[in-house]
């Protein structure tokens, strides 16, 4: 069976341009125009995933997503105009897989979405060695490897490689990294992780104009790229 989206938006043209892109990409649609109708399509419908936009008639959509995980375990990707650093961290906060912005590409919004679907509900307990392309990351022992190579990371470098790599193709925020890998040590700060993640990427990525393996989602957080 084709996962089931939910689209909910009240601009009945970003609804038909969704629509068309989710159907041609073999999905099934159901659709909401304000946040009373999207409760009762999440209720009823039981949607893989949601893409929610903000800006509704009737509430905020920042509101709606703890009301939608109560109704199921939808991955929900928030698709809007309203692209803020501090609404971009709170809807992560609150339970939103990812946050795309308005004006979208399509074809990035379907791989944001099939990463979604791909690595929703995988938890620190269900997986324990992640892979990305040629990066092995084994939660357990601590070891990565970069191919055949054993890769030498500092304690901290195994922390925060650990929270990303647990969300990995999600956007982990600054607070919630910090709070992972600095625990109760004093003053964690973002310049900290910054070092951090630049070491990291130097011992993760190969020579030459590849992407970069951990995406910088600026003033929000960090993300490990899936292959997708």
């Amino acid at each position: 069976m084709p996962a089931k989206v939910l689209v909910v938006d009240d601009e009945p043209a970003i609804r038909r341009l969704l629509r068309n892109t989710l159907v041609r990409a073999g999905y099934t649609v159901v659709e909401a125009e304000d946040g009373r109708q999207a409760l009762h399509q999440a209720a009823t419908e039981h949607p893989s995933a949601v893409l929610l936009d903000l800006g509704l008639p009737d509430r905020d959509g920042l509101t709606l997503i703890p009301l939608l995980l109560v109704h199921g375990d939808a991955v929900i990707l928030v698709v809007s105009a309203r692209d803020a650093v501090d609404e971009k961290v709170t809807a992560l906060d609150l339970g939103a897989h990812d946050f795309v912005s308005k004006p979208f590409d399509t074809d990035e919004l379907l791989a944001r979405l099939r990463v979604a679907l791909r690595h929703h509900g995988l938890s620190e307990t269900t997986q324990k060695i992640v892979q990305r392309g040629d990066i092995s990351i084994d939660l357990d022992r601590r070891i990565v490897f970069r191919g055949t190579e054993e890769l030498h990371l500092t304690r901290k470098e195994h922390d925060v490689l650990a929270v990303l790599a647990r969300h990995i193709g999600r956007v982990v925020t600054h607070e919630r990294v910090l709070a992972a890998a600095w625990g109760g040590e004093e003053e964690p700060r973002v310049e900290y992780l910054r070092i951090v993640i630049r070491n990291l990427r130097q011992k993760l990525e190969h020579p030459g104009p590849v992407g970069s393996v951990i995406a910088n989602e600026l003033g929000v957080g960090y993300r490990l790229r899936s292959d997708a």
